[in-house]
């Protein structure tokens, strides 16, 4: 082989420095020893190949080119690579897409479509994307489905982080400090220790602190700041030259008041009815009246079960509580009175045993985790006000003083008790894991009465896997194997609270107390949470690969793989739907001789107010559900080579991601109780060159997928549910890099990507529950805050005639430029869906009530998080000084294209292109002993929004948006013995 033929191998090897992994040196080019051979060795297929010879689509990045890229984490590795992107999403979440493919399931029973390895092994809920990367070897980025030796769920690709192992026989160390603007300091170091001649030890790690991105102009201080470390530690003995056996073990952890969601945008629906309109994102708030805390709090709620409407916190036909809020146009500045709280760990230990039997290699690998993460955020980014407070309190206090009901005053105190502190602040629950809130005395109050929401998931895994593979001088070779994992949730949940919640579960438990006779009582629980109890994961996978050499340059890959997973999830969704007497410490007792806990069948809200305003029927009981799936998958793989220097492959493969189990809802919503899993057959072909003796590589890659039930999600009643479509993607890979001297080192990066809904999908879109219908009525309904529609050409007069009965409005037009054709209007679904079979509208015509609302194709509508066209290029040039030091400036520039958040498209789900620009320059010492680097990130201080997330219909509608890093800059001094 030339020596620079592979001199280039690997997209994006770093040219600071050319650690060799693998060398060889041709006569030729003795004369200039600085052009030694970097072969980049990876694992994709399992065993150690170069990087340029695997007929995979896969990228490779070795330390120096992370370092040099400043690629510090998951979201600056989607700049570089092409047809990848990542984003993080609501819950904790993220997804990290490849050819149009991601984490668009959201839910504890998910698999994550991109698998994430360490060392080759599959990690679980690893908060991997919230640290930083640290002494790794290298990070290999496979894309498309790898249906046979990664197997399980990797229907878009793997990402495998490989650590850096000890060495033997060397005592190294290495240091190095950063301070940036923010008043950013990292720390990173590792120290390598022989032990004797066959053992060596080595530990690492590093710590990031820094102040806020975020601006709070509430009080003026700075939140999404950064307060986080993790340590490595690895051990390896080699008793022979055959017998290879490493540990490792790994912890990080993270306490400070990162903000998972950026800002939110709306464009403001002044009716009220959908929160939020659908032709574009505003800097506004939605229209808090459309929010289930809106609807159930207002005057006209109250009046229809029979209560004093004097105590609503608002009118549906009034103003809300953002009406006088300013959003401002930034999405680093927010008013919120709930500070952010973040934390996050992980525990991970790793065992891998290798031996050599002669032609037959064995490698067992073993890997534990244990992972949490705990947030709580202000759910709207706001402050509010309480719209009617200047005649609701006193009100209730005059109910209190046992004034409007003589002798009943004993079932409104412990309301005025709980919810206000005597100093003017209002107070809401707190999020318990034992549920208790602010009837119990566990309480957060402030000005205006705040709401916030929690996500919190802790789990447990491991897996074992072995591994048999062959290197015969023959043309056959062989690789078998199988895996065994378990994971374990034995705790995820989601929580809203606010000050309406408690307010409305005491006044409506107190008055149906009061009315039934019973104790004084408020409805349990007194905040919303979508609560797994327990959730498991069996998978296994039994897998292998045949290798045969037709001849020199013919060489055919096959393989398959069974899988088998079973999922059980035990969960409940709870509120306000029971009730629970004022101070009994504990919102599961049994009041009534109900058993809260058991059968779902069991009813224990005949005596709550109108409208289930809880989630679960059965008091909210657990309900268990359990899923199991089978699949065998595969790929076949023709290499030829052209030349040593360029090969040419086509394949074909099959993927599969297992489907999952969605979370109890109320019947009313229609949803299924699991979802079906994934299928993609792929079709790839590809060209690996190198040319110029080396100065210049080029990889070419095309592939096409047929998709089948692609996992989506969507949010209804507070909850993340998810439903399947299928989908046709096909798309281009350029990926090249020149070097015409060695001085100098060019990358560039270019891919297209089509990725669109296939057939006749129909899905009712949450922003326009009418569908584009003229004669349709958007119904919000005001005993939960969720959506319907009435269509036939009578709807406008029915639910006006039905109306008028409640005590509402008919319907009205929402704004012309909102991108709604159909009116809209307050009312109760159920009661609207019991009417069309009176006999007294027949003349209105055939009428029906959906929910959620009108169906609407979506074929051809492009895939959420799927950009269309993506570039990158790279520039370095070293400069070398005679007493062997070197300066290096580095410029790298990203193009990411148009992209959408959701399925149903549109210019209110429409992502914009945006654009990333980095630069350094580092001065190397003699023998790269130290080095001094300045840097710039996001030279442009691009505000670039990778990802959205629609809420639901009872939350607003209004959309959370994730966004890439402000501006950073700094310098960075390092030294290594």
């Amino acid at each position: 082989m030339r020596v620079r033929a592979s001199l280039l191998a690997g997209i994006c090897a770093s040219a600071i420095s050319f650690p060799a992994l693998a060398q060889e040196v041709a006569d030729d080019d003795l004369e200039d020893p600085r052009f030694t051979s970097n072969v980049i060795i990876v694992t994709a297929q399992r065993q150690n190949q170069s990087l340029q010879e695997v007929p995979i689509a896969v990228s490779a990045f070795d330390a120096e080119a992370l370092e040099a890229q400043q690629i510090e984490n998951a979201s600056d590795l989607q700049l570089t690579l092409p047809n990848v992107s990542f984003t993080k999403s609501n819950f904790t979440a993220s997804s990290f897409t490849i050819r149009g493919i991601g984490d668009l399931c959201v839910g504890v029973s998910c698999d994550s479509a991109t698998a994430i390895h360490l060392n080759s092994a599959p990690l679980f809920g690893t908060r991997l994307f919230e640290t930083e990367y640290f002494d790794l070897e290298r990070i290999e980025v496979l894309r498309g489905p790898q249906g046979t030796l990664f197997g399980r769920n990797a229907t878009s690709g793997v990402v495998n982080v490989v650590t850096a192992k000890p060495e033997l026989g060397a005592f190294r160390a290495s240091g190095e400090f950063e301070y940036g603007n923010f008043n950013s300091i990292k720390a990173k170091g590792m120290l390598n220790v022989p032990l004797g001649d066959s053992m060596a030890f080595r530990a690492a790690g590093f710590y990031l602190n820094r102040d806020g991105y975020t601006r709070n102009t509430f009080d003026g201080s700075r939140i999404d700041d950064r307060d986080m470390y993790a340590v490595r530690g690895s051990f390896r003995w080699e008793p022979g030259p055959d017998t290879t056996l490493d540990l490792m073990g790994y912890y990080f952890r993270e306490d400070d008041n990162r903000m998972r969601i950026q800002k939110q945008l709306c464009q403001r629906d002044p009716t009220g009815v959908l929160g939020c309109l659908n032709s574009r994102l505003d800097f506004d708030k939605t229209n808090a009246n459309s929010t289930f805390t809106g609807t159930l709090g207002s005057s006209e709620f109250l009046a229809i079960n029979g209560i004093p409407g004097a105590l609503g916190l608002n009118s549906l036909y009034g103003p809300d509580a953002y009406a006088n809020f300013v959003e401002a146009p930034d999405v680093r500045v927010v008013s919120t009175q709930f500070t952010p709280e973040y934390f996050a760990d992980e525990l991970q230990l790793q065992a891998h045993f290798e031996h050599n039997f002669g032609p037959i290699k064995l490698g067992l690998t073993g890997t534990y985790q244990e992972t949490s993460v705990d947030s709580r955020q202000d759910y709207n980014n706001g402050v509010g006000e309480i719209p009617n407070a200047a005649i609701a309190f006193p009100t209730l206090q005059a109910f209190a003083a046992g004034a409007a009901i003589p002798g009943a005053g004993g079932y409104f105190q412990p309301i005025v008790d709980a919810l206000f502190d005597g100093s003017g602040n209002l107070c809401v629950s707190e999020t318990r894991l034992d549920n208790l809130g602010a009837f119990d005395g566990q309480r957060f109050c402030s000005p205006d009465g705040t709401q916030f929401d929690r996500s919190n998931q802790d789990q447990d895994s491991w897996s074992v896997e072995a591994i048999i593979s062959s290197d015969f001088d023959g043309p056959f070779n062989f690789l078998l194997g199988g895996i065994y994992a378990d994971s374990t949730v034995d705790e995820n949940s989601y929580y809203v609270n606010a000050f309406a919640i408690d307010y409305v579960a005491g006044v409506l438990g107190s008055f149906t107390s009061l009315g039934a006779g019973l104790p004084p009582s408020y409805l349990g629980t007194s905040f919303f949470r979508n609560n797994t109890d327990y959730f498991k994961l069996e998978s296994f996978g039994i897998f292998g690969e045949a290798y045969v050499d037709v001849t020199d340059r013919l060489k055919l890959t096959a393989g398959l793989r069974y899988n088998d997973d079973s999922k059980f999830i035990r969960a409940r969704s709870t509120l306000a739907s029971f009730l629970v007497p004022y101070g009994s410490g504990d919102p599961f007792a049994t009041p009534f001789g109900a058993d809260f806990d058991a059968d779902p069948a069991t009813t224990c809200t005949a005596a709550s107010p109108v409208g289930a305003i809880g989630s679960v029927p059965g008091c909210e009981a657990f309900q268990e559900r359990s899923v199991s799936f089978n699949e065998i998958t595969g790929r076949f793989v023709v290499d030829y080579e052209l030349s040593p220097d360029n090969h040419i492959y086509a394949s074909y493969s099959r993927g599969y991601k297992s489907g999952g189990i969605n979370p109890p809802l109320q019947p009313i919503f229609e949803v299924s109780d699991s979802f079906d899993p994934e299928q993609i057959d792929a079709f790839e072909i590809g060209s690996k060159n190198t040319f110029l003796d080396g100065s210049l590589q080029v990889n070419l890659t095309g592939f096409y997928y047929k998709y089948k039930d692609l996992q989506l999600s969507r949010i209804i009643a507070r909850t993340s549910v998810n439903d399947t479509i299928d989908a046709d993607i096909w798309g281009l890979e350029l990926e090249t890099i020149m070097r015409p001297s060695y001085n100098w080192l060019i990358n560039m990066n270019v891919s297209y990507l089509n990725a669109k809904v296939a057939g006749d999908q129909f899905f009712s879109n949450p922003r326009d529950p009418g569908g584009g219908d003229p004669d349709a009525v958007i119904i919000k309904d005001i005993t939960n805050g969720a959506l319907c529609a009435v269509t036939g050409a009578g709807a406008n007069a029915f639910v006006g005639l039905v109306n008028a009965g409640l005590g509402l409005q008919g319907p009205g037009p929402f704004p012309a430029d909102g991108g709604i054709a159909s009116n809209g209007a307050f009312s109760i679904c159920s009661v609207l869906d019991a009417q069309t079979a009176n006999p007294a509208f027949a003349a209105l015509g055939a009428l029906d009530v959906l929910s959620p609302g009108v169906e609407v194709n979506l074929r051809g509508n492009r895939l959420p998080q799927a950009p269309e066209y993506k570039a990158s290029i790279g520039v370095q040039y070293t400069a070398e000084f005679g007493d062997g030091m070197s300066l290096v400036p580095r410029f790298d520039l990203a193009f990411t294209g148009e992209q959408f958040g959701n399925v149903f498209n549109g210019g209110v789900n429409r992502i914009k292109p945006f654009v990333q620009a980095n630069a350094q320059i580092q001065l190397n010492g003699s023998d790269d002993r130290w080095f001094v680097r300045g840097f710039v990130q996001n030279i442009f201080d691009s505000n670039s929004v990778t990802g959205q997330y629609v809420t639901d219909a009872s939350s607003g509608l209004f959309t959370n948006i994730f966004t890439l890093d402000p501006r950073r800059y700094g310098i960075a001094v390092g030294a290594k013995f």
